[in-house]
């Protein structure tokens, strides 16, 4: 074969490779922040394709969508625009907890990402495959192409998914294959091999896509979207949504069917042995779910459609790395699936990924400068987590272009910090998926409280908009003018005022009370207390809502930022990145070798260390205090 031939392609200020959810909302905020950008992609075709579940959030994870959409991301949007059904999960709990989650079309969730793609204005939109990331020393500069393509840049983000040598796997079949029946990119990996960055493998699944007209929809539990419509943007808030909502279904797997899963585990590829990487704990294939629980006779199933103009289904709950035949039988032994035809066959796929411990918490590379990494190859799973770095590593890249200091959001900031300290503090041997319990201030980090933590951020790095950022200021004041009202609006012990309350299932007032602590009360609610509160103003419900639950949870909320104060302590101790742990005393062998290998920028990040402890840490509290005391001491002499 004759020698590739190279070319000079273009010059930019960020590329980046891959244009699912991560490198989608990448280049948009760089370029959006003004830089000259590159998204390139193995595959027009694949532009935040759906390559697993078909729908947008869910439990933790429409927490990061909300983040996302405060600090001017695309996802919210994208997704209120292409919804065939949404729901609020955990409605029966408190607001804490509550996540928004919603059914895609998802071949209308593609089209409408790469329109807005199209039309950025700073953005170059092209299909290639990267094959080789070019270095100035320890700093990129470009990265060739398949095709000879030699592309300039001044900053590169990494978000390939899993298409780096993707594999799949089906039983004893397996074959070079990016998702679904998408090409690998199979070169780019030697590349990161030969700038020292070592890879590990990692696993994940997707079950088959069957024809509607094949399922019998009579035994199973419809599940229909809610009556009332929350969009996902704050930009949609008020919105009234005209979409004929698709129902999903539910039904159950059943002990045939654990059966045959067990008579032919030897042929699952997970099983083999063939799968060297770890699959996802909380996203198990069936068979996992049957060998992990084999007390149970029975697994959730739930049907969901993949759009409005296709008769695709997705089988969530039966991913799978068997060979076809048996995935077709033991499907046809669930619930309603009895007749069941295939369409696309269930699969396990195996790809490169690295280990994030690697990266500073703008996801940089520690020792390259100006290479970032976003999205399943830090080992995270889901488009949510992957759309939650892109956006972070394109507006990192561009305030490092640009000479300013990296945004860092700390993990009392917002669901994004929690995920990106996770990742790059302490690593994952698996896909890391977020969770609201990873949150340690979650009730201060409430989805609906998203834009009054971010949005002042994202408008500072010049990423929101202006009408956003209005918005944003308009819901802010309302509800500021809203609580003092209620807190001045006193409401006295009278007859009929003691009867409404005593109707509404409330004890009688002996003295005087402000609404606000009516409100309090758990049997009341903003809106039950109308009939007392002449002159309330005509306030959107999601005002109502917001104040309702600042002034319910307002003693809880007053504990965590306690809680909050004494973690930005310890953040604000900052730790230098050259320290030479080695030549601490006192500090444990393990300790100092993390600590050298992680490069912790802050006591607080150190101390969320795996390996560390709370003695190494007072060890490094000692130590910095002898540094500043020489240091004042120097200064006095000097």
């Amino acid at each position: 074969m004759s020698e590739l031939k190279q070319y000079e392609a273009g010059s930019y200020d960020v590329i980046v490779i891959g244009a699912g959810h991560g490198g989608s909302e990448a280049g948009l905020a760089a370029a959006r922040m003004g830089m000259k950008t590159l998204l390139l992609t193995m595959s027009l075709n694949s532009i935040v394709a759906m390559d697993c579940n078909p729908n947008i959030g869910g439990t933790g994870k429409g927490h990061l969508v909300r983040e996302i959409d405060a600090l001017g991301g695309e996802m919210a949007l994208n997704i209120d625009k292409t919804f065939i059904q949404s729901r609020m999960l955990n409605t029966s709990k408190g607001p804490a907890v509550h996540s928004l989650r919603v059914q895609a079309d998802k071949r209308r969730y593609h089209e409408e990402m790469k329109k807005v793609l199209e039309d950025e204005k700073n953005l170059d939109l092209r299909q290639g495959e990267a094959i080789k990331i070019i270095m100035d020393g320890k700093k990129v500069s470009g990265i060739l192409t398949k095709t000879g393509g030699l592309y300039h840049c001044k900053a590169l983000i990494l978000c390939t998914g899993t298409y780096l040598k993707g594999r799949v796997y089906m039983g004893e079949l397996n074959y070079p294959s990016g998702p679904d029946g998408m090409q690998p990119a199979n070169e780019l990996s030697q590349s990161l091999i030969d700038l020292g960055i070592p890879l590990m493998r990692l696993k994940t699944g997707t079950p088959a896509r069957v024809h509607r007209d094949s399922i019998d929809f009579s035994h199973m539990e419809i599940q229909p979207g809610d009556e009332e419509v929350v969009p996902f943007s704050l930009m949609n808030t008020g919105k009234t949504f005209d979409v004929e909502q698709v129902p999903c279904y539910l039904t159950y797997t059943t002990p045939e069917c654990h059966k045959i899963i067990q008579e032919n585990l030897h042929r699952a590829a997970m099983y083999i042995g063939d799968i060297e990487g770890t699959g996802p704990r909380y996203c198990p294939s069936i068979e996992d779910k049957v060998v992990r629980f084999s007390d149970r006779d029975s697994h959730q199933v739930f049907i969901e459609p993949e759009g409005k103009t296709t008769k695709e289904i997705y089988v969530q709950g039966v991913s799978s790395s068997f060979p076809e035949e048996v995935q077709i039988e033991l499907y046809k032994k669930i619930k309603g699936l009895e007749n069941v035809e295939f369409m696309r066959d269930a699969y396990a796929i195996e790809y490169d990924a690295i280990d994030a411990t690697v990266l500073k918490r703008s996801l940089e590379h520690m020792e390259y400068e100006n290479l970032y990494f976003a999205g399943q190859i830090n080992g995270s799973s889901g488009y949510e987590e992957a759309a939650a770095q892109g956006l972070m590593a394109g507006i990192n890249a561009t305030l490092k272009i640009k000479g300013e200091d990296p945004l860092i959001l700390d993990r009392s900031q917002g669901y994004i910090g929690v995920l990106i300290d996770d990742l790059v503090t302490k690593g994952t041997k698996e896909p890391y998926r977020m969770m609201t319990s990873r949150a340690e201030y979650r009730l201060t980090l409430r989805q609906d409280n998203a834009d009054l933590r971010l949005t002042e951020i994202g408008y500072k790095i010049g990423l929101a908009t202006e009408e956003r950022y209005q918005v944003y200021k308009k819901r802010k004041t309302s509800i500021e003018n809203e609580w003092k009202r209620l807190d001045g609006t006193m409401i006295h012990p009278k007859s009929e005022v003691n009867q409404i309350l005593e109707d509404l299932g409330s004890t009688p007032l002996k003295t005087s009370l402000s609404l606000k602590e009516l409100i309090r009360r758990p049997e009341l609610s903003y809106d039950s207390l109308k009939v007392l509160d002449l002159d309330r103003p005509n306030l959107p419900k999601d005002i109502r809502q917001q104040v309702e639950t600042q002034i319910k949870y307002e003693g809880y909320i007053k504990k965590q930022q306690m809680q909050i104060n004494q973690f930005k302590k310890l953040e604000k101790r900052k730790l230098d990145f050259n320290m030479d742990y080695m030549a601490i005393g006192g500090l444990r062998n393990e300790a100092k070798e993390k600590l050298m290998k992680i490069k912790p920028e802050s006591i607080g990040q150190a101390s969320r260390i795996t390996g560390v402890s709370p003695a190494d840490i007072n060890v490094l509290l000692i130590y910095l205090e002898q540094k500043r005391r020489e240091k004042e001491d120097e200064e006095s002499l000097g």
